[in-house]
């Protein structure tokens, strides 16, 4: 009944997407203070336990479960209601166990709305944070899985996003923006990044996990999973290298971090192309993700937004860009599931692709200003600044270094 190898293949990419949300942890957690690890190393992992709960009671039947208006799924499926162990998904010869699809688009569920916090590190209580990842969830990341993963409005409409740039990065990316406007700007300033072999360890971690973010998004083994694990890496390659020349140009030192961080931009731009695209593409795609994902942090911090750990500038706007240029360099010829980009004569699934990511870039934005406001109200949002100055230590009571050991 079930295909071993697809089988076998996809459970090893839920591992490797599973593995991404430590990565994230140790990637800002090595960005931040000395005394604010914890801090936000607990916001990754504690969206593994919350959204996985979340995921099971409601998540996976709000996405993938029957339609309301194309913009989200039903209950049908709530707690796995109605879900065997030997339920099939997919067609033909290719078939792997339904539990394997839900368990691998979990692994998505988890790692999105922890993105979000390397915006507001530093600033933003446990309980409030908390709460705004089961609403953020809940009102904006399952919709959006439904609408262009689920069959709903954007689906219906030729809308493509083959792992996630509009569905995970750019919804991600303006939800930290709109965070960092509201918290506002950090008044215990921290001087750089407290452990940048920390920041190394999580880039390497994430850049592995990615080729199941990818190359996994095929849901199967065949020709477009070795393209889209191909295209992840040149991509991510030429927009670290990118990067690395416009830091040692511009600030005159070839930056370690900025290395990392490129190749980061350059893995979340090519994801919602990277099986519908040739690898020629690709690296274009990725040189642009270094130049444009660059001078958007450039950007950030002339106008002083304190988006602490660059999430708009590399997620938002590595989503947004990788969304527009699968609508520029998306082919048939490559993968006859996917469509024509403009290059090609397919105008129209440009235009599609364009207005899908601006409608749900804004509506990310103003969801999640609207839902902190209320968050506000019942719980306080911002840490005091006496917590803002060692977070570990108020809010979690513990310490990653202790002085003198």
């Amino acid at each position: 009944m079930f295909d071993t190898g697809n089988t076998g293949f996809m459970l090893v990419a839920t591992s490797l997407v599973m593995l991404m949300t430590p990565g994230l942890a140790f990637f800002y957690g090595g960005l931040v203070g000395r005394k604010n690890v914890l801090s936000i190393m607990i916001q990754s992992f504690v969206s593994m336990g919350i959204t996985t709960v979340l995921w099971f009671a409601v998540g996976y039947s709000l996405c993938f479960s029957g339609d309301i208006g194309g913009i989200i799924g039903n209950l049908d499926h709530a707690f796995l209601s109605g879900v065997a162990i030997d339920d099939v998904f997919g067609s033909g010869q290719n078939n792997i166990p339904l539990l394997v699809f839900i368990a691998y688009q979990m692994m998505f569920a988890i790692i999105t709305p922890a993105l979000i916090t390397g915006a507001f590190t530093n600033r933003v209580t446990f309980k409030a944070y908390l709460i705004f990842l089961v609403v953020w969830l809940l009102f904006v990341y399952f919709p959006f899985v439904h609408m262009v993963w689920g069959g709903g409005i954007l689906a219906q409409w030729g809308v493509l996003d083959f792992a996630g740039g509009i569905v995970v990065h750019a919804i991600a990316g303006m939800a930290a923006l709109a965070s960092v406007f509201f918290v506002g700007k950090r008044k215990v300033v921290e001087h750089g990044p407290h452990s940048i072999p920390l920041v190394a360890l999580g880039t390497g971690l994430l850049w592995f996990g990615w080729y199941g973010f990818n190359a996994g998004s095929e849901l199967q083994v065949d020709q477009i999973t070795a393209l889209a694990f191909l295209n992840t890496d040149v991509a991510a390659s030429f927009a670290g290298v990118t990067w690395l020349i416009l830091a040692w140009t511009i600030e005159k030192k070839p930056k370690f971090v900025g290395l990392l961080t490129g190749a980061v931009a350059g893995l979340a731009t090519i994801t919602p192309a990277a099986g519908f695209v040739s690898t020629s593409s690709a690296v274009i795609i990725g040189i642009a993700s270094g130049v444009i994902c660059y001078f958007a942090v450039a950007m950030k911090n002339k106008l002083n937004w304190d988006d602490a750990l660059d999430v708009w500038g590399v997620h938002g706007v590595g989503g947004i860009l990788g969304t527009i240029a699968l609508g520029l360099f998306g082919s048939t010829a490559v993968n006859a599931a996917g469509a024509d980009g403009l290059l090609f004569g397919g105008a129209d699934f440009f235009f599609k692709e364009v207005v899908a990511v601006v409608i749900a870039s804004v509506y990310a934005f103003g969801f999640t200003w609207a839902a902190l406001a209320v968050i506000n109200k019942i719980t306080p949002v911002r840490t005091s600044d006496l917590e803002e100055a060692s977070l570990d230590e108020s809010l979690h009571g513990e310490q990653a270094y202790i002085e003198g050991i």
